[in-house]
């Protein structure tokens, strides 16, 4: 029961005891010991009672105003909750083919990702071992143009200690060969 229908009946049984209230009253003010006819008396009951059907009366019309206009705002808002759940279909059956498609594009980014963690620490840990074996080779390849340096100075004084010793030799042959 919604709390408009609360007040409703709440406001119909005190309009409906106001009336009764108000007789129980008139009566007792009128109910004296006092020596009156009782067609006064008669008269004050009828008219208490004609007072009370019409107020009666007035409460039912005001009952039934109350509940026309009481469903009249409930249609519209069940027509209004019609107009929202249609326009919410409407807005989910938009965003779910959206929706879908971003998440599964999410999901495959997330795979990804995964599967890129180990591939860039290998590329991280393969450019190490790169720029390691680079420095090696770098090493390896200066110490082989110092040596082949100095495999070249050897062989040019080997070189020129042979030819001296040809020309001595040379000379030593001629002077043999004069003589």
């Amino acid at each position: 029961m919604t709390t408009l229908q609360k007040q409703m009946q709440e406001q119909e049984q005190q309009q409906q005891q106001s009336p009764v209230m108000k007789l129980k009253s008139t009566g007792m003010m009128s109910f004296k010991d006092s020596p009156e006819s009782d067609d006064k008396e008669e008269e004050m009951t009828r008219s208490a009672l004609a007072a009370f059907k019409a107020k009666e009366e007035e409460i039912e019309r005001k009952k039934m105003e109350v509940r026309e206009r009481v469903h009249a705002q409930l249609d519209r808002a069940e027509e209004a909750a019609k107009r929202l759940a249609e326009i919410r279909e409407e807005i989910e059956g938009l965003a779910d083919p959206m929706r879908k498609d971003v998440t599964i594009v999410r999901k495959r980014i997330d795979l990804v990702n995964k599967e890129l963690k180990p591939l860039g620490m290998s590329c991280a840990k393969k450019e190490r071992e790169y720029k390691e074996a680079l420095e090696a080779y770098n090493v390896k390849n200066a110490e082989k143009l110092q040596l082949v340096a100095k495999l070249k100075e050897l062989v040019g004084e080997s070189e020129k200690l042979r030819m001296k010793k040809l020309e001595e030799l040379s000379r030593t042959m001629e002077s043999l060969s004069l003589h």
